[in-house]
């Protein structure tokens, strides 16, 4: 048997090569890592033997059963399966194996999740409808939903912009994605303009960095996850009875919006900052929606 610390020695190693040469965030990284964590536990519970790189599928399918026994959800499963493909993926890379035990694994079928955008005027009674408060925060809030539901960018993204991704004399902002891509965003007029006046009355709140993060705390602090959650939850719960009201959500309905609209595809797919069309695709089953109504209601077929 391997020792504890000969195993941990490689898990630290793909840890590593995740952060490192595959650019993934340090809350993906940590969900692998726990997930393989939470394999060997399974593996020395029920085998008595923690070695990751001795064991079958068989050992892996009853891990998977075990876990749909204890109400975990096929969607669920998949990504902890996903984990150990990737990890199983680093061990053949580095020569630790000749072939993974996972070669001839097929995911699991779960339901596909409908994203339910809000509609127009949902967005348009948050952002003319709603008093915010006076003075910096504000601002902040109005321009926060704004520049989501105008540029798409992710909650993440959103958060790490810095000052100087701004070119608001291009109308432009600079967005570091997913891997660490870069991605040149437009903005409208309207978000120039209170852009503006926001970095304005930014400068007057003495415990902001001048040179830290774009959006931050009232006392200086930048923004986190938990944060931008619960303003687009807040305001969207104002105005909408969706159960989700959520920055993807946001995201989902700037993708939406511009599909209903008439924009192109691969227009979308570059501003989101998408890697394949695929991923694009899941936002238009509402534009198709869209278009069938405009559809039904404009050709003469329908009338007779």
């Amino acid at each position: 048997m391997l020792t504890v610390f000969f195993m941990e020695n490689f898990i630290n190693k793909f840890q590593d090569y995740l952060l490192l040469e595959k650019n993934y965030s340090q809350h993906t990284v940590t969900a692998y890592v726990n997930d393989i964590s939470f394999f060997q536990i399974f593996l020395l519970s029920e085998y008595d033997d923690d070695n990751l790189l001795a064991i079958n599928y068989s050992q892996i399918r009853s891990w998977i059963v075990s876990l749909s026994d204890n109400g975990i959800s096929n969607a669920s499963i998949n990504r902890k399966i996903s984990s150990l493909k990737s990890f199983y993926k680093f061990l053949l890379k580095t020569k630790q194996l000749s072939s993974s035990p996972l070669l001839k694994h097929k995911a699991l079928k779960s339901p596909k999740k409908i994203q339910i955008p809000f509609s127009e005027k949902e967005v348009d009674m948050v952002l003319h409808q709603i008093l915010y408060k006076e003075g910096f925060e504000g601002m902040r809030d109005k321009l926060i939903i704004d520049l989501f539901y105008t540029t798409g960018i992710r909650r993440t993204e959103l958060i790490h912009l810095k000052t100087t991704n701004f070119d608001l004399s291009n109308h432009t902002i600079k967005v570091l994605g997913k891997r660490n891509k870069e991605r040149i965003i437009p903005i409208l007029p309207i978000i120039v303009e209170q852009a503006t006046k926001y970095l304005v009355e930014r400068s007057r709140i003495q415990e902001l960095k001048d040179e830290g993060y774009f959006f931050q705390m009232l006392n200086g602090d930048k923004l986190n996850d938990s944060f931008v959650y619960r303003l687009i939850n807040y305001y969207f719960s104002n105005v909408s009875e969706k159960v989700k009201k959520s920055p993807h959500i946001l995201r989902h309905t700037f993708a939406t919006h511009l599909l209903n609209n008439g924009a192109d595809i691969n227009s979308v797919k570059e501003l989101l900052g998408h890697s394949s069309l695929a991923s694009t695709q899941v936002y238009t089953h509402n534009s198709l929606a869209e278009l069938q109504k405009v559809y039904n209601s404009a050709h003469p077929r329908n009338k007779e």
